[in-house]
C-alpha cells in the first residue's frame, strides 16, 4: 500500500546562513555526525574510517558532473540559457558525448518565452577565435513548459563532451544563490568521478580525499563503484502536501556483474556513499523481481516497493539478475529507476549511509527518515544546534540502521 505521508511533517527551520555557499579549503575537514544505536557523536570527516566496521563493502557513485549550462544569444540580443538534462538522439550518454557535429538533448530552457524558434548562437562576449570556429548553434524542438528538446550543431568536429567543456558551466544548485565560479569546476566534483552524465553532484562524495580513501583501504574495507547519473529533478521540491502525488524523475544507473556477485556472497555490512548509491542498490531487488516474473529486468517504478508484498528473498532477486546477465553475455546491468524511499521502506541491502544534510520537505529527508526508523529529527536538531553546515557544500554524517548488529 502506498503510504500516506504529509511532506510538512518533514520540515525544519533552515536559515540561509546555515547553507554552505562554498566548500571548505580542505575536503575532509568537514564535520562528521555519527548516528548509531540512536545516539549522536561529533567527529571530523577525516576520521570516517574509525567509525566504519572492518571488512565492510563500501559503494561509491562514480558519475561525473558535466558543465551542462550553456548561454546563447538571439540576434535581437536576448540571452537564452539552456541546461542539458539528458540525451535524446543519440539516447546513450556515451554516444551523445562522442557525437562530432550534431546531437539532441532534453533541456531546461531559461527565458524560454523570448525564444521565438530561431537558431541561437553561443554567447561569446570575448570573441574567442576557437569558439567562433566551433560555431555552436541551438535549434528548438518539442517544447513542454520550461523544458524541451534542443538540437545542437557545431562545425569543428570536436566531440560534444569537449564542446561542453569549452562552452558550458558547472550547474551548481540554485539554493547556493550565486553564479558558478572557478572553484566549482574542481570542488563540485568527487575525487573519483569517472563517467560523464550528471547535472548535479552526488554530494556525499565531495568530502573524500586520498587520505580518507587510504584509511578506508587500510581497515580492510573493499571499495566498489556503481554509476547513477543525477538529474535536475534532484532539486525539485515536493509541492503537494501528500507525497503520494509527487512524481519522481527517472535516473539511469549501471552496475557491473562482478559487483552483483560480490553483493550476493557478502557477509560484511554494506556502506552506501550518498543517497544516489542507496537508490541504485535498493533498486536491484525490484529489478530482480521483474527478472524472476517477466524473464528480464525492467526499470524500477516509483511505488514498486509499496504496492504489494514480495515473497522473494534478496538472494533470489540478485541470483535472477546475475543469471540473466550471464545468459545475455553482458558484463553490466543498465536500467533506470524512479524509486522513492520513504518511511516504511524495507531496506534489503544497505546497512550504513554516508550522506550530507538535506533540504526541508525533500524526498532525501524522507529517505533519511526511512533509514533511521523515523528518528531524523534527533539528527537534524543536533546538527542545527551544533553549527553544522548544510546542503551540497556542507558537512556530512554517517548513519547506521537501527536494526543493524555489528
Amino acid at each position: 500500500m502506498i503510504p500516506e505521508i504529509h511532506i510538512e511533517d518533514y520540515n525544519y527551520a533552515l536559515s540561509d546562513e546555515r547553507i554552505a555557499k562554498y566548500p571548505l579549503s580542505e575536503r575532509d575537514a568537514s564535520k562528521l555526525l555519527v548516528y548509531k544505536e540512536g545516539k549522536v557523536t561529533d567527529a571530523v570527516f577525516r576520521q570516517l574510517a574509525d567509525y566504519l566496521p572492518a571488512g565492510a563493502l563500501m559503494v561509491f557513485n562514480d558519475t561525473k558532473v558535466v558543465p551542462a549550462r550553456l548561454h546563447f544569444q538571439r540576434e535581437s540580443g536576448a540571452h537564452i540559457e539552456i541546461f542539458c538534462l539528458e540525451p535524446v538522439d543519440p539516447v546513450e550518454y556515451n554516444l551523445a558525448f562522442a557525437a562530432d557535429a550534431c546531437c539532441t538533448w532534453k533541456c531546461v530552457i531559461g527565458n524560454a518565452k523570448r525564444w521565438k524558434g530561431d537558431v541561437l548562437h553561443l554567447y561569446n562576449p570575448q570573441d574567442d577565435p576557437s569558439l567562433v570556429r566551433m560555431n555552436l548553434r541551438a535549434e528548438p524542438g518539442i517544447r513542454e513548459d520550461r523544458t524541451g528538446t534542443v538540437t545542437f550543431r557545431w562545425d569543428d568536429g570536436a566531440p560534444f563532451s569537449q564542446v561542453l567543456e569549452r562552452c558550458g558551466q558547472v550547474p551548481i544548485p540554485p539554493y547556493l544563490g550565486r553564479e558558478t565560479e572557478r572553484i566549482d569546476a574542481e570542488r563540485y566534483q568527487t575525487l573519483y568521478a569517472r563517467i560523464r552524465g550528471s547535472v548535479a553532484a552526488p554530494t556525499a562524495g565531495l568530502h573524500f580525499t586520498e587520505r580518507v580513501l587510504g584509511d578506508i583501504a587500510a581497515k580492510g574495507i573493499t571499495r566498489e563503484h556503481v554509476c547513477l547519473h543525477v538529474g535536475a529533478g534532484t532539486f525539485l521540491p515536493v509541492k503537494d502536501s501528500l507525497v503520494s502525488r509527487h512524481a519522481m524523475h527517472r535516473e539511469p544507473f549501471a552496475i557491473r556483474l562482478d559487483l552483483l556477485r560480490k553483493l550476493r556472497r557478502r557477509e560484511a555490512p554494506l556502506v552506501a556513499v550518498g543517497t544516489t548509491s542507496v537508490r541504485t542498490l535498493e533498486s536491484l531487488y525490484y529489478a530482480g523481481v521483474s527478472c524472476i516474473e517477466g524473464g528480464a529486468p525492467e526499470d524500477v517504478a516509483q511505488w514498486a516497493p509499496y504496492e504489494r508484498e514480495y515473497a522473494y528473498s534478496t538472494e533470489e532477486a540478485l541470483d535472477a539478475l546475475i543469471a540473466w546477465l550471464e545468459r545475455s553475455g553482458k558484463e553490466e546491468l543498465t536500467l533506470g529507476t524512479r524509486i522513492i524511499i520513504v518511511p516504511g521502506f524495507r531496506f534489503r541491502l544497505v546497512d550504513i549511509l554516508v550522506t550530507n544534510f538535506h533540504q526541508p520537505e525533500s524526498t532525501l529527508i524522507l529517505l533519511v527518515s526511512a533509514f533511521v526508523d523515523g528518528d531524523w529529527r534527533t539528527i537534524y536538531d543536533h546538527a542545527l544546534a551544533g553549527g553544522y553546515r548544510f546542503l551540497s557544500y556542507g558537512d556530512s554524517s554517517v548513519l547506521f540502521r537501527r536494526s543493524l548488529v555489528i
